[in-house]
């Protein structure tokens, strides 16, 4: 290894060690604290995503009356759900 190949190789480990990810991950109270806004974010958007999702599911089922058991259900469903709802919301 000649003097510039050793020199190009210091500028890219130090490029390396000034990464974000090795900043973030350099404390282990950074890393928990990062994989812990991690897990919540991931936890939330899960929770949201599947209610959207299960919400659209419900009210397209309920318009579905050709198919006996799952519109009678969702339609029970959807009745239940705008029970609960306030009267200006309706």
């Amino acid at each position: 290894m000649n003097t510039s190949e050793t020199e190009r190789l210091t500028l890219e480990i130090e490029r390396l060690n000034n990464h974000k990810f090795l900043r973030v991950h350099d404390s282990y109270l950074k890393m928990m604290f990062y994989q812990l806004l991690r897990g919540i974010s991931f936890g939330l958007g899960s929770v949201l995503g599947a209610t959207i999702l299960v919400s659209f599911v419900g009210f397209w089922l309920s318009k579905i009356e050709f198919v006996p058991l799952i519109g009678e259900y969702a339609a029970q469903i959807a009745s239940e759900i705008m029970e609960e709802l306030p009267e200006d919301t309706r």
